[in-house]
């Protein structure tokens, strides 16, 4: 079998599998259930019975990737990222891309090291892209916890529970601040201290300040103590925290702008000499020193940008 086949065989089975498990999942969805629900009410058909287990049961597939070394790191990083796909679709369709890049390679330039680079890229680029979306979740969420915390001072000084200014703030805040207390207020619904159900929320989202947070409730309800008045100082500390990292983040901006352009530069003038000349710059894909050459050379950028993120990452 040659590698074109196995490249074919990988991508197409991974794309067919994706997509059965996302019309699995698409099926056992809330929404799916509620609309199947009205049809029978509307047809007058009877209610199925409940399922005596409680805990669902899950397809060999899933299982089998739950089993997985790495799945749950994946399944970490999916969750904290945000995106409504179930891990094992994103895995197999990371998969089904990485074989479709390399076999689009191989088949356009008969090189299987070229191949094989494109599909640890593509794998890298999905990672890079969820990686980027877990960032941008949590920094959202770090600009609205002091609103948070104020809200939940303000509630405690009018004379709510903490658990109704949980509720409140699912109610009123923005994602996906909202979003993270919901969790805590549905799980203390089910019979949860609310205590407990806040110390699960660090799991759901990487946030020092709302560590903090955990920490200064469960402490609150064992020993007591002013909380609104906590509460106001952790706010106004995180605020004060943000206006110092904006700072730093103008002062970097030009380090920053030198990286990229140090770091697309090499890349864009490489595309555009192979579209200019072809026949020269192929020469890196078909000769052994070249392809050595090549790695290095990425080797190098790679190592370029690691320094790069290390001098201008000031982490406040």
């Amino acid at each position: 079998m040659t590698a074109a086949a196995i490249l074919v065989f990988a991508a197409v089975f991974a794309a067919a599998y994706a997509g059965c498990l996302a019309l699995a999942e698409a099926r056992r969805s809330p929404a799916a259930i509620l609309k199947g629900r009205l049809r029978r009410m509307g047809q007058g058909e009877p209610e199925p019975q409940p399922d005596p287990e409680l805990v669902r049961r899950e397809n060999w597939g899933h299982r089998f990737f739950i089993k997985l070394p790495l799945m749950k790191r994946v399944t970490t990083l999916v969750e904290r990222s945000g995106i409504p796909i179930a891990p094992p679709i994103v895995v197999l369709a990371t998969a089904a891309a990485s074989a479709a890049t390399a076999l689009a390679l191989y088949a356009a330039r008969g090189n299987l090291l070229l191949a094989a680079g494109g599909g640890v890229a593509t794998v890298w680029g999905a990672k890079f892209a969820l990686a980027w979306k877990k960032r941008s979740r949590e920094r959202r969420f770090t600009e609205q916890l002091p609103d948070a915390l104020t809200m939940i001072s303000r509630s405690l000084r009018a004379g709510h529970s903490l658990t109704a200014a949980i509720e409140l703030l699912s109610e009123e805040l923005p994602e996906p601040a909202a979003g993270i207390f919901r969790i805590a207020y549905e799980q203390q619904k089910f019979g949860v201290r609310i205590v407990d159900a806040l110390a699960t929320l660090p799991e759901r989202i990487e946030s020092l300040d709302l560590q903090f947070f955990v920490t200064i409730i469960r402490i609150s309800s064992e020993t007591g103590g002013n909380l609104a008045e906590i509460l106001d100082k952790l706010a106004e500390t995180i605020r004060s925290r943000l206006q110092v990292r904006q700072q730093v983040q103008v002062v970097t901006a030009e380090g920053r702008l030198s990286g990229y352009v140090l770091i697309a530069m090499p890349i864009l003038l490489f595309a555009v000499f192979y579209i200019m000349n072809p026949a020269y710059m192929g020469l890196f894909f078909t000769e052994r020193f070249c392809q050595i050459a090549l790695v290095f050379a990425a080797v190098a950028q790679c190592v370029g940008l690691f320094l790069i993120r290390k001098v201008i990452d000031i982490r406040i």
